[in-house]
This record gives C-alpha cells, sequence and structure tokens, in this order.
C-alpha cells in the first residue's frame, strides 16, 4: 500500500457522505482512508461508525486544531505517502492515481498540490497551489480564474493541504505541522521549511478535486480566521526567515502588514487582525526558528527570489483583474 488518505473532520458529518463516496471508486484502489476527529459534537463519530465501520477513526477528544489532527494522522500511518484531503470536498475518479503519480517523479518532492475547483462554480477554480510573497502575503493560485487556466504541471512554493499529497519520510527531516499554528498557513509554513531543506513542491493539474471552501470556519472572513491567520503570518516570517533575510524584508514586510491592516479596516475586522499580530510579535519566543546552516544558503537565495517572483507576478494578476472589470 502506498498513500493513506488523511481526513481530519470537526463537526462535518454533513460533508462526510459526499467526500467518501467519492474514493469508492478510484482508479488506483491500493490507499487507507483514516479519519482524524477533533472533537467534534454533531454526531460525527457515531455517523461514522454506523455508515462507515471499515474506515479507521481516529478520536481525539476536543478540537486540537487542523495541524494536530494532520500530525495524529501522520504519525499514526507507516506508508510511503499522505494525502490530506478536507471534508468538504468531492475527487475525480483518477484523483488519487494522479497525485501518487505526480510525487513519484523525484525523490525530491516534498508535496503535490492538486487542482481544486470551486464546488458551486465549476467553471472556476479554488487553488492551483499556493504562492508567498516578499510581502508576507499567501497567495491562492488561480483562485477565480477559468477552469481552462492552469493546465500544466508546474512548481509552486507550497501545496494547498486541503488536497494535497505528502512524502511521509520528509517529515521526520523537516519536522511535522506546526500545531502552534492551529489552523492557517500551516501549509505554506511546513512547505516553506522544506524547501529550505532542498525539497520540492509541485502542481498536478490531472488531479482534480472539488471544493466547498470554509467548511469548517464557515466564511471567508470572520473574528478567528482573520485573528489566526494574523498572527501565524508573523510565526511564519520569523520561523522561516533568517536574520539576514527578515532584514533584508523589513521594509516589504512592514508595507505588507500595513495594506493588509487597511483592508481588513474596509471589510471590519481591523481590530481582530490588530490582536493576531499583537498575539503574535508577544509569543514569538515560543516559537521554533528553522535552525540556519551554511549548507542551505543556495536554497534561502533561491526562495527569496521566488518570494520576489511571486510579489510582481501576483501584482501584475491583481491589476489585470481590476482594469478587466471595468
Amino acid at each position: 500500500m502506498e498513500v493513506t488518505i488523511i481526513i481530519p473532520n470537526y463537526n462535518g458529518k454533513h460533508f462526510m457522505k459526499l467526500c467518501l463516496d467519492s474514493l469508492k471508486n478510484q482508479s488506483l484502489s491500493d490507499f487507507k482512508i483514516l479519519v482524524v476527529d477533533n472533537g467534534s459534537t454533531d454526531g460525527s463519530l457515531s455517523y461514522m461508525e454506523e455508515n462507515y465501520p471499515h474506515i479507521e477513526v481516529i478520536a481525539l477528544g476536543k478540537n486540537f486544531g487542523f495541524s494536530r489532527a494532520v500530525n495524529e494522522g501522520i504519525r499514526h500511518t507507516r506508508t510511503p505517502y499522505v494525502i490530506l484531503l478536507n471534508n468538504d470536498t468531492t475527487v475525480d475518479s483518477h484523483y488519487v492515481e494522479e497525485m501518487v503519480k505526480a510525487i513519484s517523479w523525484s525523490p525530491r518532492i516534498f508535496s503535490v498540490s492538486s487542482k481544486m475547483i470551486q464546488m458551486y462554480h465549476p467553471e472556476l477554480i479554488d487553488s492551483a497551489g499556493d504562492l508567498y510573497t516578499v510581502i508576507g502575503w499567501g497567495i491562492c493560485r488561480g483562485s477565480g480564474r477559468p477552469v481552462t487556466n492552469y493546465t500544466k504541471p508546474s512548481p509552486i512554493f507550497t501545496a494547498c493541504a486541503g488536497a494535497a499529497i505528502y512524502r511521509r519520510s520528509a517529515f521526520d527531516k523537516i519536522g511535522y505541522f506546526d500545531e502552534s499554528h492551529f489552523a492557517y498557513l500551516e501549509d505554506i509554513d511546513v512547505g516553506y521549511r522544506a524547501k529550505i531543506y532542498g525539497y520540492r513542491n509541485m502542481y498536478c493539474p490531472l488531479a482534480l478535486v472539488f471544493h466547498v471552501g470554509s467548511g469548517t470556519s464557515g466564511s471567508k472572513y470572520n473574528s478567528f480566521k482573520v485573528k489566526l491567520s494574523a498572527r501565524n503570518s508573523v510565526y511564519l516570517n520569523y520561523k522561516n526567515m533568517p536574520l539576514f533575510q527578515l532584514i533584508l524584508n523589513f521594509v516589504p514586510l512592514a508595507a505588507g502588514y500595513c495594506i493588509k491592516y487597511l483592508f481588513f479596516c474596509r471589510k471590519g475586522f481591523s481590530k481582530d487582525y490588530r490582536e493576531g499580530l499583537a498575539e503574535g510579535f508577544k509569543t514569538l519566543k515560543k516559537q521554533k526558528k528553522v535552525p540556519f546552516n551554511l549548507r542551505h544558503l543556495p536554497y534561502y537565495c533561491r526562495i527569496e527570489i521566488e518570494l520576489i517572483i511571486n510579489t510582481f507576478s501576483y501584482a501584475k494578476d491583481w491589476f489585470t483583474r481590476k482594469l478587466m472589470k471595468k
């Protein structure tokens, strides 16, 4: 058996049937499903026991967050690869096969991101992998673009953990998902860390996933999500950038935080964003930085160039979309 599909769940009973049933008729059937439940109170555990008794479930007892849930699943399995799959998804019949083929291409590939499509707007992309920028913004690549785009395999900054495959052995080297994140940006953090160690993250356009989006948090913007994302953005930069890189990027990062603050002022979440940043800086000393190793210097340089390119690429895309709306 090559791969285990890990599905973290928190009060997602209403999503489970569609998600699990879409995994029944895969072109590659040699896989295991593991559901990790984060203390659900909606009857998820009894539902799984009654309707899917053959699927293994790990019940954590309370909501420890996405990172702890998937770490429990990764540590529990022994397959070479693990697929992390949100419960608010359904997958194409060739999904598992294409993901395994993509990550098997090279031992230096840490993760592969699928082509995520908006469930209720299947003509639009939800995500074609994640990008990270020198201004400290994580970008959901291709979001809102026609599904006819992003048709070729390509390197990405990191995989979106909502539907991605990972090389399990690499976690022993680079570390697991950071549980202090609880949720949000944890996938960019672990993918960034993998790049520091010389691994690559890729995008597979043939692995199709239909995604509801914000199935657990409930909405694109809310107080919980804004505050956690703000805090975790501070953690992400501090942990993964050595001192010289933090100094180099101080001005663009500061500009990025200021622009984001103005954005959330307009959305009515300025207080949540401020509190998230404040908590992030207050608790920095508790975070474990990636140890600097001179052998990783070429990777740091490559990452810095990628951060800059991603920033200009995102700016170009943003202005293009604005002009198209006029």
